[in-house]
């Protein structure tokens, strides 16, 4: 819940409520602080990520950026299908190392990306490499209004919270050389990656919360819970067919090289 203008409370008790339906319990986190690094809700961790805003600071490769979002879309176009900017540079000092920020105006924070090539194994996508400059740019740590970025958000809690895997969407692929640029600048130990491929429709848009037909309200009043994880083990090349099944008797099939790296799976919907 990074940010405070769209993020709400009941929106993360719908969430646990559709894991719990779903036969998917969490050992640690949730609204309920369940485990020893809390506080899980990152709008409690302001404090955490001030300091490790500090550390960064220290480096002398940050500073402020007072472009709007209409001075970055007028001076790039979209580099990715996802519409990633390219940052140009634009309020960039002379440097690194960049002076300390001694200005009082509202203004973001960018992180300077250098021009060298990161490297890393995705354990479903295999060898992937990534050169910040050229593939984002600097990038915001800390936005304009306050909130905290998802990039330095992210890599704070998971290396904090002792996270040694991170299982996540093949849209998030390319955040992991910022990420791993992070972990490096703070000394931090960096886990293991494995990113999925998204399930998409027949069109090969992607299904996501803003897709009415498929959010799981709409799911729960057509299928069971079985019937939902049998299908997405199905897709995941876990099962030969899509058959109900428990999460918990996944756990001994499921292998990450059952699941090819395609960007996007489809079904009919």
């Amino acid at each position: 819940d990074l940010d405070p203008q769209r993020s709400r409370r009941e929106h993360s008790l719908l969430i646990e409520d559709d894991l719990d339906w779903l036969g998917l319990s969490w050992d640690e986190g949730g609204t309920d602080d369940r485990g020893y690094f809390g506080p899980y809700s990152q709008s409690e961790r302001a404090g955490i990520y001030a300091d490790i805003f500090s550390r960064l600071e220290a480096t002398g490769l940050t500073y402020p950026c007072f472009c709007t979002r209409a001075d970055i879309m007028a001076t790039q176009a979209p580099h990715q299908s996802d519409g990633r900017i390219i940052y140009s540079g634009r309020c960039r000092p002379s440097g690194p190392p960049f002076p300390p920020s001694e200005t009082d105006c509202k203004h973001a924070t960018r992180l300077y990306a250098p021009d060298k090539v990161i490297e890393f194994t995705d354990r479903i996508f295999g060898p992937q490499k990534s050169n910040l400059a050229e593939d984002c740019g600097d990038f915001v740590i800390r936005r304009a209004d306050g909130a905290w970025a998802y990039q330095l958000a992210v890599v704070t809690d998971d290396a904090l919270m002792g996270v040694t895997e991170v299982v996540r969407g093949c849209d998030l692929l390319l955040s992991t050389a910022q990420q791993l640029y992070l972990y490096n600048l703070l000394g931090l130990k960096a886990p293991d990656y494995a990113h999925l491929p998204l399930i998409c429709n027949q069109a090969g848009q992607r299904l996501s919360k803003r897709d009415s037909s498929m959010s799981m309200a709409e799911l729960r009043l057509r299928h069971t819970p079985g019937e939902v994880t049998g299908l997405a083990a199905w897709l995941a090349g876990l099962i030969p067919e899509p058959v109900p099944c428990r999460p918990s008797e996944l756990i001994d099939v499921y292998s990450h090289r059952s699941i090819k790296p395609v960007d996007s799976v489809m079904i009919s919907v």
